[in-house]
């Protein structure tokens, strides 16, 4: 029996996940994501009234037309977790399958979320939830695992596909932190037990393999010591803060959180994304919020937290969006003078995430950036580690699994190659068990396990 990887999206990008394993015919789908960059959206964009045939014209979600050609059933449609780039497509094209569509239970929620919002398509698919350290059968030879892992949002977990020709293990997106307040450490134990089991291949992020440093990535342990000596003085001040992150890192916020609830300032968390994935978190009882903390997601509602912000600064803390310098998120609003909130001379703004490196974030970022400090803010850009295993965890990551082939994944070609380069220094040879693949293509492995 062969098993065959299908590279549907992320091959060529950063974004735009996803990928199927043919087994027998059988079929399971990782994945169904956007690629933010083909289109001037962000965080708060809603692509729910746009067809999917646009949208993959657009290059803004993968072309699974050639799942047609496809001989197999598909089975199963699973996510690791919830970030858009993963789940943002799931409304536009699951509809296409009749399988289920499998996650954990906070993935599951934003995915329900997605499926209600959609005005083109009927989604119908069941939705199964399945925990870290579970499995569930697929097919009558295949059984798919979560494994517990971490990374930048909830509930994040590595798959592992078994199969009667081997384990295939999907890994889109990780770190190794075992320090995080809200997620357990990975499970490092169960992963070296399927490197002994055998594992025939294994799907494979990239998004830090071309930096060239030989690094393991910081825990967010290290964050939230540097926002709290970044954050405490501050906090005593008379004068306005904000600080701005993504709104699905859940781990983030709660240290802000926790920072903030030991100052008298109330906490108003803004922004439509902020109370999607904020507001979800803290109803499932993921995210501890302290009792002043308020949730605004409506313009209406948000310009009516800024105007109580503008008129008694000092008693207020905002967590916003906007961190990449979005024109028509709220914090770029807010540099621009768009809002009923002014930053004066002496507030401070607290930029908790990185600039995501591409040419138009690059810019927005830098202007808004300008613009802030021409008003007078104080800026800190430092308070950020990084959600994605470094090329030293993913050195561990193959000694641990030691898979018969690597696939890797999530990145354009330079990324791609990167990450064959640390594999080849770990024993593994390009074009024999390292497999660089473009989208649309497919990779057949005959199976056994050595």
């Amino acid at each position: 029996m062969s098993v065959e990887v299908i590279a549907i999206g992320g091959y060529e990008e950063v974004g735009k996940n996803m990928s199927a394993v043919k087994v027998g015919d059988d079929v399971v789908i990782f994945d169904m994501g956007i690629h933010l960059d083909r289109v001037h959206i962000h965080e708060d964009t809603d692509i729910a009234r746009m067809h999917s045939l646009d949208l993959i014209e657009r290059g803004v979600i993968p072309d699974d037309t050639l799942m047609k050609d496809v001989d197999g059933k598909v089975r199963a449609i699973v996510f690791t977790h919830g970030h858009l780039d993963h789940i943002g497509a799931v409304a536009k094209l699951a509809h296409r399958y009749q399988a289920p569509i499998i996650a954990t239970p906070y993935t599951i929620a934003l995915i329900e979320r997605t499926i209600k919002a959609e005005r083109k398509f009927n989604v119908l698919n069941t939705l199964q939830v399945l925990n870290a350290g579970e499995k569930c059968q697929i097919s009558p030879g295949i059984t798919l695992e979560f494994i517990q892992s971490t990374h930048s949002i909830p509930q994040s977990v590595i798959a592992a596909l078994h199969t009667p020709e081997g384990i295939i293990v999907y890994a889109l997106d990780f770190k190794f932190d075992d320090h995080q307040k809200i997620s357990p450490p990975p499970d490092y134990h169960r992963l070296r037990e399927l490197g002994r089991k055998g594992v025939l291949a294994m799907i494979v992020e990239t998004t830090r393999a071309n930096e060239k440093q030989e690094v393991k990535t910081h825990s967010e342990k290290v964050a939230r010591i540097v926002l709290e000596d970044i954050m405490k003085n501050p906090l005593e001040e008379r004068n306005g803060m904000i600080v701005t992150t993504f709104s699905s890192h859940m781990e983030r916020i709660q240290a802000i959180s926790d920072i903030a609830s030991q100052s008298d300032r109330q906490m108003l968390l803004l922004g439509r994304s902020m109370e999607r994935y904020c507001g979800l978190a803290e109803a499932m009882g993921i995210l501890k919020l302290p009792e002043n903390a308020s949730i605004y997601g409506s313009p209406k509602a948000v310009n009516r937290a800024l105007a109580r912000a503008e008129a008694k600064r000092e008693d207020y803390l905002l967590i916003t969006t906007g961190h990449q310098g979005e024109p028509d998120a709220l914090l770029p609003r807010i540099a621009n003078a768009k809002t009923q909130f002014r930053i004066k001379r002496g507030d401070n703004v607290v930029i908790s995430a990185p600039v995501i490196p591409n040419p138009m974030n690059v810019a927005n970022r830098n202007l808004m950036e300008r613009r802030l400090a021409s008003s007078g803010a104080r800026i800190y850009t430092n308070a950020h580690v990084s959600g994605h295993a470094g090329r030293e965890d993913h050195r561990d990551f193959i000694r641990m699994l030691n898979p018969m082939h690597i696939i890797p994944a999530h990145g354009d070609l330079s990324m791609l190659s990167a990450y064959a380069e640390i594999a080849e220094e770990e024993g593994y040879k390009l074009g024999n068990d390292i497999h660089i693949l473009r989208n649309g293509q497919a990779q057949v492995f005959n199976g056994g396990i050595r």
